[in-house]
């Protein structure tokens, strides 16, 4: 880990440690449920989260197929469709039916994803989206339900995703879910692995994010290489960064630093023993790169003593208004092809039914627009792994409609299900218990029990 980073891990628990006074009952729950969740984890899973910087474009994603909605489609973009002929191939044919008669194709360039969904190992989420209770356009437009802050924005919304709480930007809910699971992990350092830098996702009150980058851990040079030339000089060097203090935050910075350098090590250590995987990643592909060093963590797991893990990996680009149909189609082929690789290297490690890859962003995009789309709300996704009920739609379809029921105005979809019932679908499969979902998400209290799984597990 690097001096930057270390520095980052160190606010963060100070910024906890400054809320454990207040809040020591809560801490020491979560502790304890951490424990009795832990107690119930015998094998291996682990999830992983695929976010798409800048608010993936959801309609030329999962394209309108059928008739009627096609036109319409086409209709409100008229610059940057596809055309019918050009989706024949990637048409899916779901296990049921969708209400209402709707069709879908992938965009041309997820044809690798294709095969995926007709084998049942890849599932797909209708209209989801940041909410913090169940909304309807009337209820929208009479702002009569609490919705979330700062709507349509980048980075409020990026939070908003990743925590899913009512103070955005605190923690994750990734980092909430390895809260309850990492002392149940032989190496509670690596519970929360981030490949692509510091995320909200991630952040949790006790769980520390540890950030890798494709190439393996990211070493203090002077520790890692002789200082000066001198193996002496380093361990020095790695002796005063470790030594225990009497100054309460000197302290915790060496505690910071401790645990990332034996982290560091001994993912070194197991990396170097651990699998040579086998399938083909994309080159030039940087999504493609995060999703192998996840591969080898995973191919490693045991050797490191984990049992539950929790991985975020990330592309950014789709921040796209009028340049969509020129970057947008590129950006697809590099997300089909590393998704793809990743999948086979679950196959190969024997992993596949225990590792779930699901994609995320901070909002979806305009279904209408004369030459591209601009920032929107509700959005599609895809789940991916032998332990998904693959082949299927989950949640509402939205009709596609310039005004129409699901449109909030200007073709920003209000989202039908929430980012809630989504993480609550995951974290249920993970091993966390129905009351300590309320814990990882606070809004999840809206929904009623019966729609807080979305059967996709």
């Amino acid at each position: 880990m690097t001096a930057s980073a270390s520095r980052r891990a160190f606010l963060q628990r100070a910024s906890v440690l400054s809320m454990v006074g207040a809040a020591a009952p809560w801490a020491l729950n979560l502790a304890a449920f951490g424990e009795a969740a832990a107690a119930t984890a015998t094998d291996y899973k682990a999830l992983v989260c695929i976010f798409l910087h800048g608010g993936n474009d959801n309609t030329n994603t999962l394209v309108p197929f059928d008739t009627a909605s096609h036109a319409a489609y086409q209709a409100m973009r008229p610059t940057f469709a596809y055309s019918r002929s050009a989706l024949a191939g990637t048409a899916l044919t779901p296990l049921s039916a969708v209400a209402g008669g709707y069709e879908y194709a992938l965009a041309p360039e997820l044809a690798t994803l294709h095969p995926l969904f007709g084998s049942q190992k890849l599932a797909v989420l209708l209209n989801v989206g940041a909410l913090v209770e169940p909304t309807s356009k009337a209820q929208y437009i009479a702002r009569s339900v609490s919705l979330p802050p700062k709507l349509f924005s980048h980075n409020d919304q990026q939070s908003v995703w990743q925590s899913s709480a009512t103070d955005p930007g605190v923690a994750g809910w990734g980092g909430r879910m390895g809260d309850l699971l990492e002392s149940g992990n032989g190496n509670a350092s690596l519970t929360c692995v981030n490949v692509s830098g510091n995320a909200v996702f991630l952040s949790g009150s006790s769980s520390v994010q540890y950030q890798v980058s494709p190439r393996g851990p990211v070493a203090l040079d002077a520790i890692k290489s002789p200082l000066f030339g001198s193996t002496a000089c380093s361990a020095t060097l790695r002796a005063l960064a470790v030594a225990s203090s009497s100054h309460l935050l000197e302290d915790q910075y060496a505690q910071v630093m401790a645990r990332a350098l034996s982290a560091g090590d001994a993912l070194t250590t197991a990396l170097a023993a651990g699998p040579t995987l086998v399938a083909s990643y994309p080159d030039n592909n940087n999504l493609g790169g995060q999703l192998k060093m996840v591969a080898r963590m995973i191919g490693s797991a045991a050797e490191l003593g984990v049992q539950r893990q929790v991985f975020f990996v990330s592309m950014g680009g789709f921040d796209n208004h009028n340049e969509l149909a020129d970057k947008h189609p590129a950006l697809l082929a590099q997300l089909a092809g590393a998704m793809d690789a990743f999948y086979k290297s679950t196959v190969e490690l024997g992993v596949a039914d225990k590792v779930t890859t699901f994609t995320a962003s901070e909002f979806g995009r305009t279904i209408t627009g004369a030459s591209g789309s601009d920032h929107g709300w509700g959005s599609t996704h895809f789940v991916m792994g032998d332990a998904v009920a693959g082949g299927r739609y989950y949640g509402s379809a939205p009709e596609i409609a310039n005004n129409g029921p699901d449109d909030a105005g200007q073709g920003r979809l209000i989202p039908s299900t929430s980012v809630d019932q989504y993480a609550a679908t995951l974290g249920k499969w993970f091993g966390i218990s129905e009351t300590d979902l309320l814990t990882v998400l606070p809004n999840l209290a809206h929904w009623n029990l019966s729609q807080r799984d979305l059967g996709f597990m």
